[in-house]
């Protein structure tokens, strides 16, 4: 929902609950049973998303009772007993094009057994049960999300000319009417849904919609659409019929594939000339595709200390039991990486499938770079409004970090990945083993990092402070950065001995670990021992089913530096690494 709100409820309607609305077996509109059915599968899928606990547009929150009533700029949202009052409901009924309406004319309007449901529960005393916190979840719009699934799969067989089990799904009305069987749409109710229940049955099961033989089952995807957008109140254009499309064929394999990657290998391995740490030297690659520079420093390699000791002001349980590490050396991003060097590979002109691939195939002989999968067309400004040149791109996923490392590969002959956690801790701490790479004394962290008490509340162009001592900027403060392991607080316990470059190789998507401190943090969270873990929080207001692979669009906290082992690794090990991000062993 858009964050204005106005002062005065307009296009008001005498209070009624239709027909449409109100019927035996509904709750009360005064019970808390009303509003679990009703209210707030709505406000979660059209209002939360821009109005919940981690969002505030407008300085307007919407995801508690308390939080409505308080409303914004001294103006309650809701005020209960009074829908005429409560701009939760009036912005709802304006005009399309009306500047305040809610959700925001870029989306589609609430549909008005929506607004009407809204309007009963207020008018009845907004019942809202106690302590209650609404969440998110996706919205789901029928022109985009719906109707493509009902055309292509089950209108063949349920329309006027051919209604089998008398049924018929070309209207609303005629969905919510039924058939032999029942009705084929109860909105808000899942369980009553032959939409719904009837497209969730085994294969095999002989009242499976679509059928095996008209291909069926539907996908996991097109399932949990059709459940969420049944809960929401299955809003429906008015007048909308539906016509009979033809079922898409699946999309060909993305061609970024171990195949593709053994070609990067091949030439990485031409290429690369480096075979001893003498060899290593510092130096300032080239993007091609931007013409943009990036730095890399010489870590040399070593045994250092990883974690924090028990004495350590501030340390977290995580941080130990403390164990020796060797690390093989290898070259460092000096910078994090810059929307500069980022933005070319995010924003491409090319029409992508979900998972990156091109949806038109880059002819044979074109350049490796040019099959590297990368992301979709975000729905939001990435850049949050804190900066772009110079400033540390941010809100990636580690999944979009990869391919970037890939892309970069595949231009440069370089092997580039993300560095693992032992890597990262190693060269953050430049053979130190205080608690910050300039010693204990916090005070001192303004001279080095960007954190809270000096960002201005946002990120900051990457080298204005000082470097660690082995030529790393930002390694602490301004964005916490990705590294490749999976998150286990007791991991370092695992570890016997001295462990030469242990990695926790990941197992599922969440929790990975990312290191380093952000501009949002306090001091003590910028010490080098600190860790961070991923989770579905980092996305939680992304509004796309599945959620997006490419963006943590609730992390404006989070960004990435590149690493380039002296080691070139199999074709099979780079193929890992770079998809690493979608790695999922517990589906």
């Amino acid at each position: 929902m858009s964050p204005a709100m106005p002062h005065r409820p307009l296009f008001l309607v005498p209070f009624f609950v239709s027909a449409a609305v109100a019927c035996a077996a509904d709750p009360d509109p005064g019970s808390e049973a009303y509003f679990s059915a009703f209210i707030r599968p709505i406000l979660e899928s059209s209002c939360t998303h821009c109005h919940g606990n981690s969002e505030d547009k407008g300085d307007l929150r919407l995801h508690t009772l308390e939080a409505a009533l308080k409303g914004t700029d001294g103006k309650p949202a809701l005020v209960p007993g009074k829908p005429e009052d409560s701009p939760l409901y009036t912005t709802t009924i304006l005009a399309p094009d009306h500047d305040d309406i809610m959700p925001p004319s870029k989306e589609p309007a609430l549909v008005k057994e929506q607004t009407e449901r809204l309007r009963a529960w207020i008018a009845a005393g907004a019942k809202w049960p106690a302590g209650l916190e609404l969440g998110q979840e996706p919205r789901m719009q029928f022109v985009r999300d719906i109707q493509p699934i009902l055309e292509q799969n089950c209108v063949s067989c349920h329309k006027p000319d051919k209604s089998e089990g008398d049924l018929d799904m070309t209207t609303l009305e005629k969905s919510l009417a039924g058939g032999e069987s029942g009705p084929g749409l109860v909105r808000y109710d899942t369980e009553k849904s032959l939409i719904f229940t009837r497209t969730n049955l085994p294969a095999d099961d002989d009242d499976l919609m679509p059928p095996t033989k008209k291909g069926g089952p539907l996908s996991k995807e097109q399932i949990q659409k059709l459940q969420l957008w049944v809960k929401q109140g299955a809003p429906w254009p008015d007048g909308l019929v539906l016509t009979q499309k033809a079922l898409q064929v699946d999309r060909p394999p993305n061609p970024d594939n171990a195949e593709f990657v053994a070609r990067i290998h091949e030439a990485i391995t031409q290429k690369s000339s480096e075979k001893s740490p003498e060899d290593m030297k510092p130096y300032t690659g080239t993007i091609s595709k931007t013409g943009k520079e990036y730095k890399m420093v010489v870590i040399p390699g070593g045994e250092f200390t990883m974690g924090s000791p028990d004495s350590e002001k501030d340390r977290k349980p995580d941080e130990g039991p403390q164990v020796k590490v060797k690390i093989d050396p290898f070259w460092m991003g000096a910078y994090e990486i810059t929307w500069d060097q980022y933005l070319n590979f995010m924003l491409t002109p090319d029409s992508r499938y979900k998972d990156g691939a091109k949806k038109t195939a880059p002819p044979a002989d074109s350049p490796l770079v040019d099959t590297v999968s990368s992301p979709t067309q975000p729905y939001t400004d990435m850049t949050f409004g804190m900066g772009q040149d110079g400033f540390p791109a941010i809100s990636m996923t580690e999944q979009a970090a990869s391919k970037f490392c890939e892309w970069l590969s595949a231009q440069t002959g370089h092997f580039y990945r993300l560095p693992t956690e032992a890597e990262w801790e190693y060269a953050a701490r430049a053979g130190t083993s205080t608690a910050y790479f300039f010693g204990d004394d916090a005070s001192k962290l303004g001279e080095y990092a960007w954190f809270y008490e000096n960002s201005d509340g946002k990120t900051q162009p990457v080298g204005q402070k000082k470097p660690n001592p082995w030529g790393l900027y930002d390694i602490t403060g301004n964005v916490t950065e990705w590294t490749l392991d999976q998150y286990d607080e007791k991991y370092y316990g695992s570890l016997n001995g001295t462990a030469e470059n242990p990695f926790n190789r990941p197992r599922t998507i969440y929790p990975r670990v990312a290191r380093g401190g952000s501009w949002d943090d306090d001091a003590k969270d910028l010490r080098i021992a600190t860790r961070r873990a991923s989770g579905e929080a980092w996305k939680q207001q992304d509004p796309q089913l599945p959620k997006s692979i490419w963006y943590h669009t609730n992390a404006q906290f989070l960004g990435f530096r590149i690493v380039r082992p002296l080691k070139v690794p199999s074709a099979q090990e780079m193929h890992y690494y770079w998809n690493i991000g979608t790695l999922n062993e517990q589906k």
